[in-house]
């Protein structure tokens, strides 16, 4: 690889820890690419210790803290590469991990996005909840992967190591053909974080491209470094985005009653945090809809933009024809290889 053909991008805010236990791995396994850390205005010492520790890596520094969404957007413009990798600095590399996906990559130009196999950092042996080996949706815009339906995790015992077509990939570890990323505007500045993968995915199949996953390709995530699992922010912006995303990119073939399905199924999950004793959680949900109505009119007019983008086309490649909450919850399905 060129050195200014590929650029690892961490997106840091307050990681200081992160970028000192993980950032030594990354430039002993990233060969040949840029190293570069975009900080979203940290509060912390992160930029005095990089650069005394780091010098070797480059900073951009953003002019406030805009999310993961906006945050990339700034700072990938100033990147002119080929791919962007976006790595998140709670991630562990590992020998070899950049050269099998750019290779992939390099072959197939209609590949946008692809990522690696993702395990989880504390519990070695299990996939990782932000992408396992491959993210999907549901045909009402329910996200799931190959290792992870909801929050059951699956041993990786080597059932999905197959290089294969996916509808979305994690942007834990992200590897981004530029020119796709920004024919498409990049990530939507207005999620600030949770979803905003999904979103660009999306977005670049409907235009032609394909998204991958490529388990040669190894990494491992600690997992929820920046918003807390347990946060209502975060359960606040994957009930709002996770609308906005249905709303901008589906088919409008039923899409009206998509949305109102989705919306009574949000609701029935509002009332199940209540009734377990998290408040702040179903005060979320309420939040998130309100936003998504907010948000309605320029939801509307993105959608209008993308589909005028050349080559537009609604995709169903990856959509899981059914419900997967009926196939989990009622039916007890959790593992992705048997659902049918």
């Amino acid at each position: 690889m060129q050195p200014d053909k590929v650029a690892v991008v961490i997106l840091n805010w307050n990681g200081k820890s992160f970028l000192e236990k993980f950032l030594p791995v990354v430039l002993k396994f990233s060969h040949n690419a840029q190293i570069i850390v975009a900080d979203n205005q940290s509060s912390d010492d992160s930029i005095v210790f990089l650069k005394e520790f780091f010098p070797q890596v480059s900073v951009i520094i953003n002019p406030s803290n805009d999310g993961f969404s906006k945050g990339y957007n700034l700072a990938l413009k100033q990147i002119n590469v080929e791919y962007y990798v976006l790595l998140n600095s709670d991630v562990e590399v590992t020998e070899n991990w950049l050269e099998p996906i750019i290779r992939l990559m390099d072959e197939d130009k209609k590949i946008a996005a692809c990522q690696p196999k993702i395990l989880d950092y504390n519990h070695r042996s299990k996939f990782e909840y932000a992408g396992a080996a491959g993210g999907f949706i549901d045909k009402y815009g329910y996200p799931f992967c190959r290792g992870r339906i909801f929050n059951i995790l699956e041993k990786d015992k080597g059932q999905y190591n197959s290089v294969t077509e996916v509808f979305w990939a994690t942007g834990a570890c992200m590897f981004l053909r530029a020119e796709a990323f920004w024919k498409v505007g990049g990530f939507d500045d207005d999620y600030f974080a949770h979803m905003e993968e999904i979103d660009v995915c999306w977005r670049m199949k409907n235009i032609g491209y394909k998204i991958f996953v490529n388990p040669n390709s190894i990494v491992y995530h600690v997992g929820g470094g920046t918003l807390n699992k347990l946060s209502p922010k975060k359960t606040f912006l994957n009930f709002r985005n996770n609308l906005i995303t249905l709303t901008k990119n589906a088919s409008p073939r039923f899409l009206f009653l998509k949305i109102i399905y989705r919306m009574i199924l949000d609701a029935v999950a509002a009332v199940k945090f209540l009734f377990e004793g998290h408040g702040p959680h179903f005060v979320a949900v309420l939040k998130a809809h309100g936003s998504f109505y907010a948000h309605l009119a320029s939801t509307l007019r993105k959608r209008k933009a993308l589909r005028c983008l050349p080559g537009f086309s609604d995709t169903t490649t990856g959509v899981y024809k059914k419900n997967v909450v009926y196939q989990h919850f009622i039916k007890s399905v959790k593992h992705y290889s048997d659902l049918k």
